[in-house]
């Protein structure tokens, strides 16, 4: 034995290799903390910064599929024209999470030209190669209309079979209340 800062240590034979036994607990140890690390770092990451959805039914065919799964953040800024977004249950009116594209903000002048399928922004008609179909479908809001401070007007690319801000139902939607999509974009 030899006497290492004060305390007696065992230390092995030079030239002896350490246990197997030892090494692999010592691995497996390192690789359980690795693990235990990573699964902490990604439950804070989607408690506090994102949160995941998943796509249910058809309204946003051709861009999203039913099942998919949604990532999204309440941290990425400001909404933005097209942005995909997803709307909580209390603020879609419709007692469940949609999820929509944002066509309108706060100020913009929405009017759909229901005959032509177009939908226009502002006076001017928007090139929308996202939708499945022009909107020929309406759901019972006049048009024009001005989105309100606070709010935004929300549409699914499936158009035809979406409910969404041209129902009453779902009307505008708070914009506190909705959450941008992050992936897939």
């Amino acid at each position: 034995m030899r006497v290492a800062n004060e305390f007696r240590v065992t230390l092995p034979a030079e030239g002896a290799r350490p246990r197997p036994c030892r090494r692999f607990l010592r691995m497996a140890y390192d690789m359980a903390e690795i693990i235990a690390t990573a699964i902490c770092l990604l439950a804070l990451t989607l408690c506090f910064l994102c949160r995941t959805s998943r796509v249910e039914g058809h309204s946003m065919n051709p861009t999203l599929r039913d099942g998919q799964f949604l990532l999204m953040s309440a941290y990425s800024g400001p909404l933005r024209h097209g942005d995909i977004a997803v709307v909580s249950g209390d603020g879609s009116g419709l007692g469940k999470t949609i999820v929509k594209r944002v066509i309108g903000l706060p100020g913009d002048v929405i009017d759909i030209d229901f005959g032509e399928g177009v939908v226009y922004r502002n006076g001017e008609p928007l090139r929308e190669p996202y939708t499945a179909a022009p909107t020929t479908t309406s759901l019972g809001m006049s048009f024009p209309l001005t989105v309100e401070p606070g709010k935004c007007f929300l549409m699914g690319d499936n158009r035809n079979h979406s409910t969404d801000s041209r129902s009453p139902q779902v009307g505008q939607v708070d914009q506190r209340d909705v959450m941008r999509v992050i992936f897939p974009k």
